[in-house]
């Protein structure tokens, strides 16, 4: 590899992997508070500033965003929340880098107001020429040894019928948390998930419960529904009714 080829790897990977993982792949630069940091993303499962089992009004404050950008998906039989949060259209990647550098998009799923899932979409233009090793490496110097992988040998590779689907690169298992990393064969883009394994399945079961649910209670909605929306024109017939009665003049 020569020395530009070399700088420029090196480049993006720090832009895109996990602080932890910068410190650990740059001898001599990581100290004790770093170490720290490392052993509690792998303890207990986080990314970058943001821990599993975070509340959502914490996540709301470390990325900079409203409580109203929090989405609702279900509030029965438990609450299910998302925040969408894109770095660049709130600035945090400038103002705090070691945030959302490098990073497109992440979504934060919440189960009964704890954070349960972490899915890293990653810029395209920072990954570009990338291979799975060179990402597989930086994560793993801090998830630790991979629990499986499948990894090609370039970057940027899409061929077949893969031109959409992702491809599952490499997984991570540790103490009540796994992550996975996969990769899009369409424009090759990676993305990182990072999941409680506890409150993930909680929120798979809830979920398919929920949809139950609705399919059981939507004609009850739609009939109540229905009923509000006439009861509101009703009103508004009887109140113009008896101020236009007040006013008219044969």
């Amino acid at each position: 590899m020569t020395v530009v080829r070399r700088f420029i790897v090196a480049a993006a990977l720090a832009a895109c992997v996990p602080t932890g993982a910068q410190a650990q792949g740059s001898p001599g630069k990581g100290g004790p508070d770093q170490r720290v940091e490392d052993e509690g993303a792998q303890a207990q499962g986080a990314y970058r500033d943001f821990h599993l089992g975070a509340s959502t009004k914490s996540i709301v404050e470390l990325t900079e965003t409203r409580t109203d950008d929090v989405r609702l998906i279900h509030e029965r039989p438990a609450l299910m929340q998302e925040l969408r949060w894109m770095p660049s259209s709130y600035g945090t990647a400038r103002s705090s880098p070691s945030k959302g550098n490098g990073v497109e998009q992440i979504v934060f799923s919440f189960y009964e107001n704890q954070l349960s899932r972490i899915a890293v979409d990653y810029e395209r233009s920072r990954t570009r020429g990338l291979t799975d090793r060179d990402i597989v490496d930086e994560l793993s110097a801090v998830y630790g040894a991979t629990s499986s992988s499948t990894l090609a040998s370039t970057g940027d590779a899409a061929t077949g019928n893969d031109s959409v689907a992702a491809r599952v690169v490499a997984r991570w298992n540790g103490p009540g948390y796994a992550v996975v990393l996969s990769r899009w064969a369409y424009g090759a883009a990676f993305r990182l998930v990072v999941e409680s394994t506890r409150l993930a399945a909680s929120a798979r079961a809830d979920e398919a419960r929920a949809i139950t649910l609705d399919i059981q209670e939507g004609p009850q909605r739609e009939a109540a529904r229905a009923k509000r929306q006439q009861k509101d024109k009703d009103d508004a017939e009887t109140a113009a009714r008896g101020a236009n009665k007040a006013t008219f003049r044969p």
